[in-house]
Formats: structure tokens, C-alpha cells, sequence
């Protein structure tokens, strides 16, 4: 249906639309007050963070719209993949005004946000057992195009997958770079596996490409904006839909690994500190911030994710090379 040269002018339309649309809307956010509030738990190396503006995922939402809407046309792939990104980014958006305006450090009750999660997951449901032939088969990583199918099992699995993945993702979103760095990479590893596979969803994920190297122009060390909920739990959406309708959610923990990881430490964390009565594994948790406590700089923990990301994106390849 699209060629590489649809995903590039994705690229290119969604890269100037972003650089165009920062400049604009920070000074925007920053005079109404809309800066970061820091937890007093967090390293206290961030309290300086304090202040930057949030709620850049807004940018990274509108230049993906604009570029993608060109694509769009008979696409349904396409339309349900920025369904979703959407859904998922108005969540992180009223979860960002609680934080913001109501000055509610953690934002949104934990069950407010999964159960509004859980809505917008049920719709893409919906359409994939209905107007999709995805089935309930996900391939096998490292095999020749195998699949393996999981039945009525598919239900429980693909509301793990995609809650899963955005929360990972979110939690991955807290060093300056981090979270848009090693989404760069995951959607580029999806792109060229979209080309492979004939979807529709080549030049959405061109356009994502595109906006998050924009919006890394502004976002990386030192930031002048975050990306806030809005902008983590959309791209999670983004990654998560991806990878459900190419029947690749087994690879997504191989390329995805560095928010497989995010995602463990918080759960090994909690787990362990009830189990000990207040002991600890990690110095703090997420990872990131455990690699900072140990005194690595903040520039020298994002790197390191980037690449073990770009590693896990070679073995991606190499997991689904039947593909290519």
C-alpha cells in the first residue's frame, strides 16, 4: 500500500512541524504556569527540574496528527493506531492538568487512570476481532514466521500488552531525553518492519519518527520541556498498537527491553520492600534513577539506554529476519 518514500515525507513533515510548533507553544506553556512539579522523593539532583514546562507530548501529538493525516485514506490500521495514541494521550493530558493546576504531585487515582486505559484498549479491541483477520496468533520470535495461537487467552493477553507497555512506557519517561530517545528507536525498528510486512501503519509510524526527533531537539539534556503523561502514555499507545497489529508483541519485550526493565525494577522494588519490611534492591527505582544514584550523570544513564535500545533493535531484526 505505501512505500519508504511515504514514511520519509512522514518523517520530514512531522520533524518541521514540531520545530515549528515548540518555540511556539513553550513560552505558551511556561506562562501559564504549566511546570513540572518534582517529587520530594525523587533524586534531589531533579528539584532544579522544577518549573520546566510539561505537557510537551501536546506537540508531539499535534505534529504526528498533521503528518499522518495525509495517510490516513482508506486506512483503517492507520486511523485505529492514531485512535489509540490519541485515546491514550487526552489520559495523560488531564492527568498532567490535575498534577499542574490541582498542584496533586501523583495526578490521577490509580483506578481513574486504569480504567479509562482499560476503555480505550476495549475499543481497539473491538476493532481488531472484528474488521481485522489478526486473529488470536502472535509470532514467535527467532523462527521462520511462526506463529502460535493462544486462543481465548488473546483477551487477558492483549489488555496486559497494551496497559503494560504504556505504563512501562510512562515510567521510562524521567531523565531528560530518555523516554523520546528510546521510542525513536523502537518506532524506526517498527517502521522498517511495517515496509516488510506491507501494513498500513508505515507512514503513521514514519510520522511518529519524525515528531519525537523534533521534539528531542527541545527535550534532551538540559530540557527545555518535558513530555509529561501526555506525551508518555501516548507514545506506550503508539509502541503497544504497533505491535499488536503485526502480531509482534513477543518481540516488543526484545526491542522494547529498556521498558521491560523500567517496569521490573518498580515491581521488584515494591515487591521486595514489602517482603523485607523497608529493605531495598535498588537505590531507588525506576532504573534510571537507581544508575543515579550510583553517581552516573544524567547524560551518561540516557546513553547507556539508547544504545543497549539500538542493540536490542539488531537482535529484533535478526528475532524476525524471515521478514525482511
Amino acid at each position: 500500500m505505501f512505500d519508504i518514500t511515504s514514511a520519509i515525507y512522514a518523517i520530514l513533515i512531522a520533524f518541521i512541524a514540531n520545530i515549528i510548533l515548540c518555540p511556539i507553544i513553550i513560552p505558551f506553556l511556561t506562562r501559564l504556569k504549566f511546570g513540572q512539579n518534582v517529587r520530594d522523593d525523587g533524586p534531589q539532583t531533579h528539584l532544579v527540574k522544577a518549573g520546566t514546562p510539561t505537557m510537551g507530548g501536546i506537540m508531539i501529538l499535534i505534529s504526528l496528527l498533521i503528518a499522518s493525516a495525509f495517510f490516513l485514506k482508506d486506512n483503517m490500521d492507520a486511523v485505529m493506531v492514531i485512535f489509540v495514541t490519541v485515546g491514550y494521550g487526552i489520559i495523560g493530558f488531564i492527568d498532567d492538568y490535575i498534577k499542574v493546576v490541582k498542584k496533586r504531585s501523583l495526578g490521577f487515582r490509580a483506578y481513574q487512570k486504569l480504567i479509562c486505559q482499560l476503555v480505550v484498549t476495549g475499543v481497539f479491541l473491538y476493532y481488531i476481532y472484528n474488521y481485522t483477520e489478526i486473529g488470536t496468533e502472535v509470532y514467535i520470535p527467532f523462527t521462520d514466521g511462526a506463529t502460535i495461537e493462544i486462543g481465548w487467552l488473546y483477551i487477558p493477553f492483549f489488555f496486559f500488552v497494551m496497559v503494560g507497555t504504556v505504563n512501562s512506557v510512562n515510567l521510562t519517561d524521567g531523565l531528560d531525553g530518555l523516554a523520546a530517545g528510546v521510542t525513536v528507536l523502537v518506532t524506526v525498528f517498527f517502521m522498517f518492519a511495517a515496509k516488510a510486512m506491507g501494513s498500513g501503519i508505515l507512514p503513521v509510524a514514519g510520522a511518529a519518527v519524525g515528531a519525537l526527533l523534533g521534539f528531542l531537539l527541545f527535550n534532551a539534556y538540559p530540557a527545555r520541556v518535558f513530555m509529561g503523561d501526555t506525551g508518555s502514555l501516548a507514545l506506550g499507545g503508539f509502541i503497544a498498537s504497533m505491535a499488536i497489529l503485526m502480531k509482534m508483541p513477543a518481540v516488543l519485550v526484545i526491542v522494547g527491553l529498556i521498558y521491560v526493565l523500567e517496569s521490573l525494577s518498580v515491581i521488584i522494588q515494591v515487591l521486595y520492600f514489602k517482603a523485607t519490611h523497608g529493605k531495598r534492591i535498588f537505590k531507588m527505582a525506576p532504573l534510571h534513577h537507581h544508575f543515579e544514584q550510583c553517581g552516573w550523570k544524567e547524560t551518561k544513564v540516557v546513553t547507556l539506554f539508547y544504545v543497549i535500545t539500538a542493540i536490542c533493535c539488531l537482535v529484533g531484526f535478526l528475532a524476525t529476519k524471515n521478514f525482511f
